[in-house]
């Protein structure tokens, strides 16, 4: 009996090892499967990947201003060296790759741009066709810029455009239409707000986020608008050390679009980034309370200077006026904007006084201080932020710990100097006033960010679209 029992067990031991090994195999032939299956899942989950590629690469539609160029002056790592460029030939596209050959061949730091030029009358519908790149790059004919824009996000394509977008009310309507088509196809539209990055600008809003300092914005009178924006620019001017050469076309309100709505859209964007940071706006917080247009009159020795043209084509002539030409290139926009009042103007002239060049004044005023950035002759011509303490009550103590609480964390070496009773000047490093044209790099750097993370910030396109309301319903206004 004891040996059948010996018998049994074994036996028992030898079925129990089989069925072990047996598992064993079951369990590895599961594994395998499992991960096998796991890998057909990665390689479609990257080859479904194609929307967000490794690299951006950027098409250029049509470039006809200046500011299409200067998106290249710098090379990125996200984004691809090869850039197609779509236009029709001309001088337009022509002054775009002298700039890009002028980078590309600089001493210092040259950039590595490989163009694949495509000259065509049919620009728009061969880069929509071809997608070669995934984001659209726009500068040129504003008259043009919106549909543009609809062609490209109605094809799958993200649009990094240069200001405005949109210059007059039935552009703002296709503006909103083309912000719904692009969320509907996952692509990003982001227009380019240089402005946002120049260092006096910055310092201004940081200020005002110091209620010790600042205290809180006023509602503002028409006299004494809550914040102000003023603007000077010149036709004739140097980019990138050479003489600026302006299409005829630039001076062509019904292509270029009105001063009012053109550089004003930075200046009501800056409002709006200021007041109200990372803030929606809605348009219906926005009331247009008075605007206005005029012309600047050049004489056709001025046009020429600016355009290398020898006389006014026969489109501008509608708008000479004894041999000089009318240019309504300046307005001003009086706005109530989530019921503080707002105040932007731009003014256009012919040629800076030697040593100068385009300027710009502001001034937000709180219930303790007023900040100021001047840029005249005392400034030497260069854009400087003031505090201005109301009632002449003494805030350097403030100003100071603010410096130290707020802005030397992100802005080092900024220091405040007394320049009169309740009035301190601002001293801003070198280092970070880099001018407008290094301003696109950042900017650029800034919609880089939000295509890697295929989102906006979620005020940036509620604002874009208060912005346009803002500058187009001005400009209806003007014309009445």
């Amino acid at each position: 009996m004891r040996y059948c029992t010996e018998i049994s067990v074994s036996l028992m031991e030898q079925i129990m090892l089989k069925f072990n090994s047996m598992l064993k195999r079951s369990i590895l032939l599961l594994l395998t499967l499992l991960c096998l299956a796991c890998g057909e899942d990665k390689k479609e989950a990257i080859a479904g990947k194609e929307s967000l590629p490794a690299k951006v690469r950027l098409m250029t539609l049509n470039p006809g201003h200046f500011h299409a160029a200067l998106v290249h002056k710098t090379m990125y790592p996200e984004i691809d060296s090869t850039i197609h460029i779509y236009a029709p030939k001309g001088l337009e596209v022509d002054d775009f790759l002298s700039k890009i050959e002028g980078y590309n061949s600089r001493e210092a730091d040259p950039t590595q741009w490989n163009l694949k030029i495509h000259k065509t009358d049919n620009f728009l519908n061969q880069m929509v066709g071809e997608k070669a790149g995934n984001v659209m790059v726009v500068a040129g004919k504003n008259s043009e810029k919106i549909d543009y824009i609809l062609a490209a996000v109605k094809a799958g394509i993200n649009v990094y455009a240069d200001k405005p977008m949109a210059i007059n009310p039935e552009g703002f309507i296709k503006l909103k239409e083309a912000f719904k088509i692009a969320k509907e196809n996952n692509v990003l539209i982001y227009d380019i707000m240089t402005e946002r990055f120049e260092s006096t600008t910055i310092m201004q809003k940081m200020f005002s986020g110091i209620p010790s300092v600042f205290g809180d914005v006023v509602d503002g009178t028409i006299a004494e608008p809550s914040v102000v924006k003023e603007s000077v620019h010149h036709f004739y001017k140097n980019v990138s050390g050479k003489p600026l050469v302006r299409p005829s076309w630039f001076f062509d309100v019904n292509e270029e679009g009105e001063g009012i709505v053109d550089v004003t859209t930075h200046l009501v964007d800056l409002v709006q980034w200021e007041l109200f940071p990372n803030q929606v706006i809605d348009t219906a917080a926005i009331e247009i309370v008075e605007a206005k247009r005029w012309p600047t009159i050049l004489t056709l020795e001025e046009f020429a200077n600016a355009t290398q043209q020898t006389e006014f084509p026969d489109y501008l002539r509608k708008d000479v006026i004894d041999d000089k030409l009318h240019v309504y290139c300046n307005g001003e926009i009086i706005y109530r904007i989530n019921g503080k009042l707002a105040k932007v103007s731009v003014i256009w002239n012919y040629k800076a006084p030697e040593g100068t060049g385009d300027t710009h004044y502001s001034i937000m005023r709180g219930t303790k201080a007023n900040l100021v950035i001047k840029q005249g002759e005392a400034e030497g011509y260069k854009p400087t932020l003031y505090i201005e303490s109301i009632d002449g009550v003494d805030l350097l103590a403030e100003i100071k710990k603010g410096i130290t609480n707020s802005i030397e964390a992100t802005y080092q070496g900024v220091t405040v100097a007394q320049v009169a009773k309740g009035v301190w000047k601002i001293n801003i490093p070198e280092k970070y006033k880099i001018g407008h044209e290094a301003h696109f790099s950042q900017v650029t750097k800034n919609f880089l960010k939000y295509y890697k993370a295929g989102v906006l910030p979620e005020w940036e396109v509620p604002n874009m679209i208060a912005k346009y309301y803002t500058t187009t319903t001005a400009l209806k206004k003007a014309m009445e």
